[in-house]
């Protein structure tokens, strides 16, 4: 089964900006006791075995333990209450791991999968932030960081845990909160990225 996503992907956690999770590619462990993440995409372009999925946005929403690395993580898919059965069905494929590409070598790490379901979502991004808002409790965000007297965007690069890619792009938050599938955090100046991502296999 062929298939290809292609989109902007971003990204607040529970720990102080920047996690170390993240640019230790999960060898080292978070701020607090446990890793509690909220990670959208918008899909722009993309099909799975035929089926259009242009334009469907989703979440996943994660907790794991200080040391993600150990596995043992409880983990579930939310999308955009205009996708289908069909839609939702490969694409639950693809972000479980099942249908290869990046979140197959993550899928090993979930000991808990909490389901799929719909919700009010919209994500929107452009070159100094974005906003994902899921609901009525969940509203995240954040910023470019510049660095000093330039206009150069700070990044990580190199990191190859991640599923989005090798570079991402830092967005620290400002107040953020998430409560979905069970899974909670908030506060200020947390954790944020965003990324341009492209997975086929």
């Amino acid at each position: 089964m062929a298939w290809e996503l292609q989109g902007v992907y971003v990204e607040n956690c529970n720990c102080d900006a920047i996690c170390a999770c993240t640019w230790s590619n999960l060898a080292r462990g978070a701020t607090y006791d446990d890793c509690r993440a909220t990670l959208g995409f918008h899909i722009e372009r993309g099909q799975i075995d035929g089926v259009d999925v242009a334009g469907r946005t989703m979440v996943l929403a994660l907790v794991a333990p200080k040391l993600m690395i150990e596995g043992n993580w409880r983990a579930g898919l939310l999308f955009d209450r205009d996708t289908t059965d069909e839609q939702m069905t490969q694409l639950t494929s693809v972000f479980t791991g099942a249908l290869g590409g990046p979140m197959a070598g993550l899928s090993p790490l979930i000991g808990d999968f909490l389901g799929a379901e719909r919700a009010d979502i919209s994500l929107e991004s452009s070159g100094e932030g974005w906003s994902l808002r899921v609901g009525s409790e969940t509203n995240l965000g954040g910023s470019v960081v510049h660095a000093p007297e330039t206009d150069d965007v700070v990044t990580l690069t190199s990191i190859f845990a991640h599923p989005a890619g090798p570079t991402l792009t830092v967005t620290p938050s400002p107040q953020v909160s998430s409560s979905l599938l069970g899974i909670e955090f908030s506060g200020e100046s947390r954790s944020g990225f965003t990324a341009p991502f492209r997975w086929a296999a």
